[in-house]
């Protein structure tokens, strides 16, 4: 079943149209904490027409685990949801994740509607029909690919955002351009996401998720193409997954990072948009030392993410325990770890592998080299 992506201009009209055109015998809400809070209130006047349950979990990415899918599953058997019930799942990319995988199992698949309320989930984690629980210390180590049938994009939620939040979505925008065209590189690297035109972003959020849709339509499993929308994550995923296992979160110096507003990762760990912003600049490197891409886009791709993001904290010692985690990565064979690399904007090479050292050579320049 494909999905159907709505690039919103009035949410409820076109709420209301998607649950029209979806079966359902008992619509359910999922949402965090926080998103409860911020943005269900944009939609509550909808969803008492439906009488929806809303089911509420934490907020962040430390509770995108089997027991809170446990607790998601729980609340659906206890609110009577049936083979025929509509799950309705508002909120950023762990909610979206989690939802989808939690009604992609639920009685063997129930349907579900996305509507991302982060810039990150907007154009990466709500779109493409991949659904999934961190397991283990590893990202998305469990989940299926299960589309939803419709995904609602409506930027009305981005003023609820802070501006680290509105930046790590961005970075999933920035690799987009970079595995397609040069046009949207150049605009998305001199725009400014510290202080953005939110009617300007929403066209370039149309645009991002058009090239994400292009690649997943192409390649809906991953067996291909589809691995392009791996670019920065084989670092970054690592990186995140060190951040995360650190007392404290304490491996972030990034600018803008910790904020005191609620819509953030805890304290000092790396939201997932700057851990891919810091994996595309060790990955362009490996593109550049191996695959040929260009060094002069390599540094004003650096130079903008250093100047939006900061840098992030780690050290030569910390090498050993950030290469382990690679290894783990769902997209390796064997041992071996698996890039998709760059020869140049949208010159994508896919199954691409990196000696120790190579990688090694890239962490240096993530924390010294730009």
């Amino acid at each position: 079943m494909q999905q159907r992506v709505i690039i919103s201009q009035d949410i409820e009209h076109d709420l209301a149209q998607a649950i029209a055109e979806t079966e359902n015998d008992r619509v359910f809400v999922l949402t965090d904490d926080i998103t409860q809070e911020c943005c269900l209130p944009k939609v509550a006047v909808l969803f008492a027409k439906h009488n929806a349950t809303t089911i509420t979990i934490r907020h962040d990415d430390t509770n995108k685990t089997l027991a809170t899918l446990a607790d998601v599953w729980t609340a659906l058997q206890r609110g009577g949801a049936t083979r025929h019930s509509l799950l309705v799942n508002l909120g950023g990319g762990m909610v979206t994740d989690l939802g989808g995988f939690a009604a992609a199992t639920f009685k063997r698949g129930i349907n579900f509607i996305n509507i991302p309320t982060t810039l990150l989930a907007m154009v990466d984690a709500a779109v493409g029909g991949k659904t999934g629980i961190n397991f283990g210390g590893l990202k998305n180590e469990v989940g299926a690919f299960a589309n939803a049938r419709y995904v609602i994009v409506n930027t009305c939620f981005l003023d609820t955002l802070d501006t680290a939040n509105l930046c790590s979505g961005y970075a999933e925008m920035l690799k987009h351009s970079l595995i397609s065209n040069a046009q949207m590189w150049a605009e998305h690297v001199n725009f400014d996401i510290l202080q953005p035109d939110l009617a300007e972003l929403q066209r370039m959020v149309a645009a991002s998720i058009a090239v994400k849709e292009h690649i997943v339509a192409d390649d809906p499993h991953e067996h291909g193409i589809r691995k392009a929308l791996n670019f920065g994550h084989t670092i970054g995923h690592a990186l995140e997954e060190f951040s995360m296992q650190q007392p404290g979160g304490a491996v972030v110096s990034a600018r803008l990072l910790p904020l005191a507003k609620a819509r953030t990762a805890p304290k000092n760990t790396l939201l997932h948009g700057y851990a891919v912003a810091f994996g595309l600049i060790g990955e362009l490197y490996i593109s550049a030392r191996k695959a040929g891409f260009p060094t002069a886009r390599l540094h004003q791709t650096a130079r903008f993410i250093r100047e939006n993001y900061g840098a992030v904290a780690f050290t030569c010692d910390d090498y050993p325990t950030l290469l382990n985690l690679m290894r783990h990565d769902k997209k390796n064979t064997s041992d071996t770890i698996n890039f998709t690399l760059l020869h140049d904007i949208g010159d994508i090479r896919i199954n691409q592998t990196a000696t120790d050292e190579e990688i090694r050579e890239a962490l240096d320049f993530i924390r010294e080299g730009y």
